[in-house]
């Protein structure tokens, strides 16, 4: 094969690798840049602890129940810092080289829900269950191992727990397998959401209005991804042109010959 076809081939691989990294990379310094410091974030967790208590169960007691069994704090800290990004990274790459007509409209949904999760990161800053005083066990701090290092200074901002960017990339993960994929492990895959609620819960890195915000914010993002796809289309068909068929002009031809020879 010539090497200008291999370089063909490669160039939009390296361009979409290139705009992941950048995406992952946005949202690593953008959760980092947004840092509040704790006073605000403790206020708003503390507004929306007694708000859920009025209609949701108490994490806490999920939580508690969790930790009765061995290993599940260990466990569900390596799923928390260890399958987030490398799980959607995997999905991207699968869509990419097996089902590329969808790759393009996961990779923009996932742009989109990441950037609206940012924008409510800034707006309203909370503080985490395992850091807002309300009897949650921090599982990072006491087996590890953690995502975040003693103060919020690092891979990201400690106190940015609303949206739950893990769950909304987890269920987008989901709908997009089940959406796109007809073997029956797509189901098994699927279980990755409901795993990544159950795993955030018992960490104590988020509630539940976390997780429901970022549902929200997928079902926006999905949304306005194919409506713009629709936009698209529509702008695509009226800039076709329209093709002249051989028949119409042939009759206009014998019609002008006919009333000639009258």
């Amino acid at each position: 094969m010539a090497s200008g076809t291999i370089t063909g081939r490669l160039r939009p691989l390296a361009t979409e690798a290139g705009l992941l990294a950048i995406l992952f990379a946005f949202y690593k310094w953008g959760r980092t840049v947004i840092e509040h410091g704790p006073g605000q974030a403790m206020a708003n967790a503390h507004r929306l602890w007694g708000f859920e208590r009025q209609w949701l169960p108490s994490e806490i007691d999920l939580q508690r129940w969790a930790l009765g069994w061995d290993h599940t704090a260990f466990l569900a800290n390596v799923y928390y810092v260890g399958v987030h990004f490398p799980g959607t990274a995997l999905l991207l790459v699968w869509l990419y080289v097996r089902h590329r007509p969808s790759y393009g409209r996961v990779r923009n949904e996932l742009v989109v829900l990441t950037a609206a999760g940012l924008v409510v990161h800034t707006l309203f800053p909370l503080a985490p269950p395992r850091l807002a005083g309300v009897g949650a066990v921090d599982t990072m701090l006491a087996v590890g191992p953690s995502a975040y290092p003693a103060a919020a200074d690092g891979i990201a901002n400690q106190y940015a727990a609303m949206p739950s960017l893990h769950v909304g990339w987890a269920l987008l993960v989901a709908v997009a397998v089940v959406r796109t994929s007809r073997s029956r492990w797509r189901w098994v895959v699927a279980l990755h959401a409901p795993v990544t609620v159950l795993v955030v819960v018992v960490t104590a890195n988020h509630y539940w209005l976390d997780g429901i915000v970022a549902a929200v914010l997928l079902a926006g993002s999905m949304a306005l991804v194919a409506a713009a796809g629709r936009v698209r289309r529509v702008r695509r068909a009226r800039q076709r042109p329209v093709p002249v068929t051989a028949a119409p002009l042939q009759a206009r031809d014998e019609r002008d010959e006919e009333l000639v020879a009258a």
